[in-house]
């Protein structure tokens, strides 16, 4: 118990030495959550409305298969963000392998990114050249570790890390 506590001393600690970010992108009208990690959203880029979807950076979801996690990621992702304007916010790669617009989501400012990996929706999964928010990410994880969130939920832990499930279950 006392280790817990240090753990969350030293997370706090951390967190509160760390200039405040001052978010910079576009503003975005999100119309749903396709899963816990992307969402679709009407950007009037170019004033020309576009449906575009966008693959949440540095945050690795559990699939929709996988059961309790998956929808409970996309049902959380949905509550923060369904029909409501979030600043997408890039970083330096634009697009992942689907095509997907990779971004980081503000609303009111919170990092939703941070989130959902501090709530225990998701994992953080920083993957490099897309840093920008890697500490944030990795102490929101230890967060949600020490503190038994979600997915981290000792009686109820994710056995597999989504990306393990995916590989296990490609067709």
């Amino acid at each position: 118990m006392l280790y817990r506590l240090f753990a969350i001393a030293l997370c706090l600690l951390l967190a509160s030495c760390q200039k405040p970010e001052i978010p910079q992108g576009t503003i975005a009208k999100v119309e749903r959550a396709i899963s816990g990690q992307t969402i679709e959203v009407i950007s009037t880029a170019n004033k020309i409305a576009l449906l575009e979807q966008i693959r949440l950076i540095g945050i690795d979801a559990p699939d929709l298969k996988q059961q309790p996690w998956g929808e409970a990621a996309k049902q959380r992702l949905e509550q923060l963000t369904g029909g409501k304007q979030v600043l997408l916010e890039s970083d330096i790669e634009e697009k992942d392998q689907f095509d997907r617009k990779l971004a980081y989501l503000w609303q009111d400012k919170n990092l939703l990114n941070e989130l959902l990996v501090k709530e225990g929706y998701a994992l953080a999964s920083v993957r490099s050249p897309n840093t920008k928010y890697q500490q944030r990410l990795i102490n929101a994880q230890e967060w949600a570790r020490l503190m038994g969130k979600g997915l981290w939920n000792p009686e109820r832990a994710l056995r597999q890390t989504p990306a393990e499930f995916r590989q296990q279950n490609r067709k």
